[in-house]
């Protein structure tokens, strides 16, 4: 399905602004799975269409949040991958949305196929554009500024997040309301939106609300934006599979996550976009930008029975990966758990400093061998009548100093954080359209990094610190980070420094 330029929101649109936006846009223009229209195009500007998407993995039980709605009024587009919000040259790509916001629920339900959100449609000048800016309506909106006629969060802005015990929560934006969510050039997969004169071209944005929530000291929750976008095909139709536990060739009753990664310009795979299979283990992503990307499984099964990461590497656009199989990790009572400290200084005081958590495994392949780091999706232990629940917190806020552990460095705010991870090696295949197969998970010692991205907040991940990411290879003893299920492993304090 083709969708106007603004990101796949996985058909998660409240229903009433759905109507009321899809009637405005087919006053515009007529977007169909069969293609796009070339109306108000000429010789020097080409169309795009937008559509929006967030598969989420972050529904109970793994984790919070029922229901993250955010309303768009904007979405615009730069040729220049420097240019700032004040900049002149920014090209609207949804003009509908000025008169008529669209609010969008982000996890209205799971979605194992291409229905998508259409945000809107626009002719614009003919160039190659390497910044998207997503522009949402203030939750204090001045008069006269116009609004969704109807509102998902009531009495809590028009931004809100609904926990699982169905109270709303205003959905805090800082400037983001004003200045746009960023998606700079690292986040535009595959390269800038090629728009040429006489052409439609297809965008699509995902927003990974899982991984954009903070939940602060006091309780409230403010949006840190984790947006990517690409240039998308209707030729390609994605990629999809079945996820299996490989002993019972069944699909898992569990919570299985699943990740499309692809390798930063450092060489570690990170999430692009993550979702949940549904009760028969099936799952797809699309539409997606051309290209080969690496996939990531976890699954936690009944009684918290942990399940090995399975890869699968150098995937193509378009494949379906059929049965997809994890190991149990029998006997295991639980997943193993990550957990440490976090430290942020501007080397005289204590720093406030966004830090996204992430835990990473070692995968090998080819001949000569290949490494590559991957990302592990993180996960939740459920209570049950021997183990306490625990949710991964991916995404922290550093503060305050309170609390902070014995040794903690002076002068410094702090901020522990928790990953769930599965506590056996990965199994690795590597795709072939001829077939593959996937190799059998190393022996212990389970070795993790765990890796730190530190951002200035409410800045759209405006990277802060000198450095702005360190990785942790050992725990709180020195040694290295090895884990075991059921069980908990410290690891070493992560000290950011020159913080903003």
């Amino acid at each position: 399905m083709r969708i106007p330029l603004i990101s796949k929101f996985s058909s998660r649109v409240f229903a009433a602004s759905v109507a009321f936006a899809a009637a405005a846009l087919a006053m515009v223009i007529a977007v169909s799975c069969g293609g796009g229209n070339t109306a108000m195009q000429t010789s020097t500007t080409g169309m795009i269409q937008v559509s929006i998407s967030d598969p989420p993995s972050c529904m109970p039980p793994n984790g919070q949040f029922t229901h993250v709605f955010i309303t768009v009024r904007s979405v615009q587009a730069h040729i220049s991958a420097t240019a700032d919000a004040s900049a002149p040259g920014w090209q609207e790509l949804a003009p509908q949305l000025a008169g008529a916001p669209m609010q969008v629920d982000l996890f209205s339900s799971t979605q194992t196929n291409c229905v998508l959100a259409q945000l809107g449609s626009a002719s614009l000048p003919a160039g190659a554009y390497q910044q998207i800016r997503l522009i949402l309506v203030s939750n204090s909106p001045a008069q006269g500024v116009a609004v969704p006629s109807s509102n998902a969060c009531g009495g809590n802005g028009f931004n809100c997040v609904v926990l699982s015990d169905n109270s709303i929560h205003e959905l805090v934006l800082n400037s983001e309301a004003n200045t746009g969510l960023k998606i700079p050039p690292g986040q535009i997969v595959g390269g800038p939106i090629n728009v040429a004169a006489g052409q439609s071209v297809d965008l699509n944005i995902d927003f990974n609300a899982c991984a954009s929530i903070v939940r602060e000291g006091n309780g409230t929750f403010r949006l840190k934006p984790t947006l990517t976008a690409g240039q998308v095909s209707q030729n390609n139709s994605g990629i999809g599979g079945q996820v299996i536990d490989a002993v019972t060739k069944a699909p898992i009753n569990g919570n299985v996550l699943v990740a499309i990664e692809q390798p930063d310009s450092g060489g570690v795979d990170r999430i692009l976009m993550e979702t949940t299979a549904d009760a028969n283990g099936n799952f797809r992503f699309c539409p997606l930008p051309t290209g080969t990307f690496d996939i990531i499984v976890v699954a936690v099964g009944p009684n918290n029975l942990p399940y090995n990461a399975t890869t699968v590497l150098n995937v193509p656009n378009g494949a379906n990966l059929g049965g997809i199989p994890l190991q149990p990790e029998t006997g295991a009572t639980a997943p193993a758990t990550l957990q440490g400290f976090v430290t942020a200084t501007t080397g005289t005081a204590g720093a406030s400093v966004d830090v996204s958590m992430s835990a990473l495994q070692q995968v090998s392949f080819g001949s000569p061998a290949v490494m590559r780091q991957v990302t592990i999706p993180l996960e939740a232990i459920a209570a049950s009548q021997t183990t306490s629940a625990t949710a991964s917190t991916g995404l922290v806020s550093i503060t305050t100093s309170t609390n902070c552990p014995t040794g903690t460095p002076a002068n410094t705010n702090c901020a522990q954080y928790t990953l769930v991870v599965p506590a056996s090696n990965p199994s690795v295949g590597v795709f072939a359209p001829s077939g593959f197969t996937y190799s059998t998970p190393a022996a212990a010692p389970v070795l993790f990094t765990v890796d730190a991205r530190a951002a200035v907040p409410g800045s759209g991940g405006t990277a802060d610190c000198s450095p702005s990411e360190i990785m942790t290879s050992t725990d709180a003893s020195a040694m290295p980070l090895a884990v075991t299920p059921a069980t908990v492993t410290n690891v070493a304090r992560t000290d950011f420094k020159g913080c903003s």
